[in-house]
């Protein structure tokens, strides 16, 4: 089949959670033989020069870029108040990338346009005008869950009116898009349910977030440094950042008291500076890594402290795929099929994540069991190779209905 993917950033590099996930059903669409055309909106937030895109990549994936600023302007967003439409939307709307859509699909014929996220609909009156695809819409998450929690646990009281109506803005129009899609991929059975609850009539299926096993043999316990904890995820998302300041505050105090000598290491994009200057004991911040993989291996226990968000966890896959131990909040593991105390440690409250650390420090070979069961999860349920076949299945069942 010949596949035209459009993606709200760009692919590659792929170091935080979205341009992995697209960029691994890219690589798994090509190893299955398909022919892939990649358009990417190239942000302020995640830009991305051509040139320093290899070669073969480029090649093998036809990828073009068109920027779009999505810097947050004051007077916009303060105006969007007295407004029905997402703002979150509008900002995803440029003449000159629907000018280089119009260019690539009167160019060439294609089997199926699968939009990356809910933030490229707009341009789907210009896809039916200009091509007989079947369009799919690949949900990372259910959009409008992620911005409700978030304004659920905001404290200041105008704050969370403006994110309620983001967040109501936002729900609104995700459900409405719903049947303009030939098919939507959710990347949990959580959000494949939530999405045949609002009773449409589009096919829904789930595909989660997959790993070419093959690129990441099953490590050593003697790659890493025990006991270590560590935490690894961009901190311009705000459930990220959300999360990480209430361990500082809350719980790292606590683990500190009790394990002095043991070090918490802080890795990703966008770390802000007001991380660099605090003055907490034994937080050692590293920023981005080259080598996210290498860095995951270099430690023994994951930290996942998310309050918001939806979807599926990039990182804490990653994790389980270096036989990793996670700790993590229940919102943090949604949509992995995961069993406290069997291939997942749970927490919620301060108390349980000592509680969580504690049982991990003292007791090293259930750390190494937990791990060794992630990884053995991974293996069953997140092999690429075996989804690309399922979503090339369900691609196919499009094009006969």
């Amino acid at each position: 089949m010949n596949i035209l993917i459009l993606c709200n950033k760009s692919p590659f590099p792929p170091k935080e959670g979205g341009p992995i996930a697209m960029n691994a059903v890219i690589e798994g669409l090509i190893r299955m033989g398909h022919r892939v055309r990649v358009l990417a909106v190239n942000t302020n937030k995640y830009f991305v020069k051509m040139d320093e895109i290899p070669r073969d990549y480029r090649e093998r994936t036809r990828i073009e870029t068109v920027y779009i600023d999505l810097s947050i302007r004051p007077v916009e967003a303060f105006l969007n108040l007295f407004s029905r439409q997402s703002y979150h939307i509008q900002r995803f709307i440029s003449g000159e990338f629907e000018q280089k859509l119009i260019e690539i699909l009167s160019q060439e014929e294609f089997d199926i346009i699968q939009l990356e996220m809910l933030y490229l609909t707009p341009y789907l009156k210009t896809i039916r005008r200009y091509s007989k695809a079947r369009i799919v819409l690949r949900a990372h998450n259910i959009e409008h869950r992620i911005w409700e929690r978030i304004a659920c646990n905001c404290k200041n009281p105008l704050k969370r009116i403006y994110l309620g109506h983001i967040y109501r803005t936002l729900k609104r129009y995700e459900l409405s898009a719903l049947e303009q899609f030939d098919g939507i991929v959710a990347i949990t059975r959580n959000d494949a349910s939530f999405f045949r609850k609002t009773g449409t009539r589009t096919p829904v299926i789930d595909i989660p977030f997959g790993v070419h096993l093959q690129d990441y043999p099953k490590p050593q316990a003697a790659e890493c440094s025990t006991p270590s904890l560590f935490h690894i995820g961009a901190m311009n998302w705000y459930p990220n950042m959300e999360g990480i300041r209430w361990f500082l505050d809350q719980v790292w105090p606590l683990i500190h008291r009790e394990f002095p000598g043991l070090t918490f290491t802080l890795a990703g994009r966008n770390i802000p500076g007001w991380m660099y200057s605090l003055r907490v004991p034994k937080l050692e911040i590293v920023g981005e890594v080259e080598d996210a993989m290498k860095f995951i291996r270099s430690k023994s226990i994951m930290i996942v402290p998310l309050f918001s968000g939806s979807g599926i966890r990039i990182k804490i896959v990653e994790g389980m795929t270096a036989a990793r131990t996670i700790i993590s909040t229940p919102v943090g593991a949604e949509g992995i099929h995961c069993e406290n105390g069997k291939n997942i440690l749970f927490a919620s409250t301060p108390e349980e994540f000592v509680e969580a650390v504690r049982s991990c420090i003292q007791d090293p070979e259930k750390c190494r069991t937990i791990g060794n069961n992630a990884r053995g999860l991974i293996e069953q349920e997140h092999n690429n190779d075996r989804l690309m076949e399922k979503l090339t299945d369900f691609y196919r069942s499009l094009s006969i209905n």
